[in-house]
């Protein structure tokens, strides 16, 4: 059942409008504990194209194929994002990789623990997924704080952005 349904994900890859936004989404939380955590969802059919992901060229991107390419996949992504405290980069942390459904179709997902060292009064994410080969992709970021949340919006002409985290 549950491989039936990862089926139906990708194959709504190849279904998907073929103009629709290329859009990704990322979570950040910072917990009480004071650990932070992330989930970004990226369009497996935006990764397709600059990674060809469909082996046999059948148009059909099937769950064998993303997980043949799953290491090459958060390599790419991953490289394309960078976190960094009061100047000082910090470590992402791949924790898990799965798939996700939206409207539009599947989706990778990057879950992650960010590690920066001391206690940290700002984080700067710079984002540059996709930017080099197309300029309209966006990059959805919300920052779950423990009583707040803050949006920003990240596109070529704005890579980056600076979130305060709460004091415990």
């Amino acid at each position: 059942m549950i491989r039936a349904a990862l089926f139906a994900l990708l194959f709504m890859v190849s279904n998907a409008l073929a103009h629709s936004a290329s859009d990704a989404y990322l979570t950040i939380t910072s917990a009480s504990n004071g650990r932070i955590e992330g989930q970004w969802d990226v369009a497996l059919r935006d990764l397709h194209f600059v990674l060809a992901l469909d082996d046999d060229g059948d148009g059909k991107l099937t769950w064998g194929e993303v997980r043949k390419h799953e290491a090459r996949i958060a390599r790419y992504a991953y490289d394309r994002l960078r976190v960094s405290s009061d100047g000082k980069a910090c470590t992402v942390r791949p924790t898990r990789q799965a798939i996700s459904g939206r409207a539009d179709g599947a989706y990778a997902a990057f879950f992650f623990t960010i590690a920066c060292e001391g206690k940290p009064n700002k984080l700067t994410l710079d984002y540059s997924l996709f930017f080099d080969v197309d300029p309209s992709h966006r990059g959805i970021v919300v920052f779950n704080m423990r009583n707040a949340t803050s949006t920003s919006l990240f596109s070529p002409d704005k890579p980056h952005a600076d979130f305060t985290l709460p004091r415990l």
